[in-house]
Formats: structure tokens, C-alpha cells, sequence
């Protein structure tokens, strides 16, 4: 409970800030949409299992399935990156054997180790970032923004990637899955039930009703640029239980 509401305040406005991404632009489109929901999952490492909303309405075109798609995480990172700076600032440098009570280290993402490499410089063996709370919903926000960016189904890489590829996005959908496979089976175990609900549910995306006409230059950037930031903010172990 210790510095909870800071958590919890920061976790929720970045949630939040995704979400209504996603919202506005529906709107701005004619797209019927849901207010956001909130999901709490209190026995979670991150005490929720996000927010979702849903779509009522049916794509017109692949631009228009770009842009809601790629406006939550957009908006999203603008605020996670910033919180993530400042909860780093809130933070202490300590001495690993000196730390009294359980301690459970985080793996890092490669986006979230540059912003603490930056602020901290190198830190010498056997001592370590105590994250402020909130550092924590900045890190747990930049995990969450890596998830929904994998480029399948109907997570938000998944719009990307069927924006840009249309019908042939299966192929970064075999790639993504198969990429996972070798993460649950080499690095992470963890990430099995994540696998298996994607191999049930992530091969299907339907198509909005102008499924011909392409992404113009600047949004097939926009969305190499998605795929990248899912690389460098996915954190392949979470947790390094001990």
C-alpha cells in the first residue's frame, strides 16, 4: 500500500490516456464506440488488467483503422514516457544486500533501460534502482503499450499491420507467434497462456469495407515506427523471480 494512490493515479491517467486515443478518433471517423472500461484485478503484479473499450461500428477504410489503432499507444507512450522520467527522478539508487525485506527484480525493455541508463549512468555491481511507485506505472505502462502493440488479431498492432499488409498481415502473424514460441520456450515460460490464446484467437481480423485503396507514405512510417517501438518496449521477463 505504500505510495499506492501515486501508483495507482499515474497507472490509471496513462490507461486512461490510451484509451480515450482510441475513443476520439472512432468518433472523429463515425465510428460508434464505448466510453472506457476498467478492469481491476487486485492479485496482479500491476493490481488491474487494463482498460478496454469496445467498437460498435464497422471500419470504412484502412486509413481509418490505422489511425484508431495506432492512437492509443500513441497517446499512450506520450504520457508513459514522461512518467517513466519523472518516477526515475523519484527514484533511489541502493545497495542490493542492504535492502531489508523481499525484493523483486524487474526486467527492463530496451526503451526503459536507455531512459535509466540516461538518468543514472552506469551503476556499479551489486547496486540497483529502488523504482519509485511511480516509475512503476510508468515501467507497467510501457509493458502494457509493448503488448497491444504485437502486430496480430485484433490487439492494436494487429489494425497496424492489417492496415499496412491488408490479407498478407498473416505473415507477421506467423512471424509474431512463432517469435513467442521460441520466448515461452527458451527465455520465458510465462508467456505460454499468451501464446495459446493468440494461436486460438489472433488469425482473424475483419476487413473494413474499403479494403483496396493503400496507407498513403507518412502513416506506412508511422507504423514501422509502431513495430519498432514494440521491439524496444517489450520485456521478454517481466518478473526475475528468484
Amino acid at each position: 500500500m505504500v505510495g499506492g494512490i501515486w501508483y495507482a493515479l499515474s497507472l490509471i491517467t496513462i490507461l486512461l490516456a490510451h484509451e480515450l486515443g482510441h475513443f476520439f478518433v472512432s468518433r472523429r471517423y463515425g465510428v460508434k464506440v464505448t466510453l472506457p472500461f476498467f478492469i481491476p484485478f487486485p492479485l496482479s503484479p500491476f493490481g488491474t488488467l487494463g482498460a478496454v473499450i469496445k467498437m460498435k461500428g464497422i471500419m470504412p477504410n484502412r486509413k481509418a483503422l490505422f489511425d484508431i489503432g495506432i492512437a492509443g499507444p500513441f497517446i499512450g507512450l506520450i504520457l508513459t514516457i514522461p512518467v517513466i522520467i519523472i518516477g526515475l527522478k523519484l527514484s533511489e539508487v541502493a545497495v542490493i544486500s542492504e535492502i531489508k525485506g523481499p525484493v523483486i527484480p524487474l526486467g527492463s525493455s530496451i526503451l526503459f533501460s536507455l531512459i535509466e541508463k540516461i538518468i543514472f549512468g552506469h551503476l556499479p555491481e551489486g547496486q540497483d534502482v529502488i523504482l519509485h511507485p511511480v516509475a512503476y506505472a510508468g515501467w507497467v505502462g510501457l509493458f502494457v503499450t509493448a503488448l497491444n502493440l504485437l502486430p496480430i488479431g485484433q490487439l492494436d498492432g494487429g489494425h497496424v499491420i492489417y492496415s499496412l499488409f491488408g490479407k498478407n498481415s498473416k505473415i507477421a502473424y506467423y512471424i509474431t507467434l512463432g517469435l513467442l514460441g521460441l520466448i515461452c520456450i527458451f527465455v520465458n515460460p510465462s508467456w505460454t497462456l499468451l501464446f495459446i490464446l493468440l494461436l486460438i484467437f489472433g488469425f482473424h481480423h475483419p476487413p473494413p469495407l474499403d479494403d483496396i485503396n493503400p496507407l498513403n507514405q507518412k502513416r506506412k512510417l508511422l507504423g514501422v515506427c509502431a513495430l519498432i517501438f514494440c521491439i524496444i518496449s517489450f520485456t521478454p521477463v517481466p518478473f526475475q523471480i528468484k
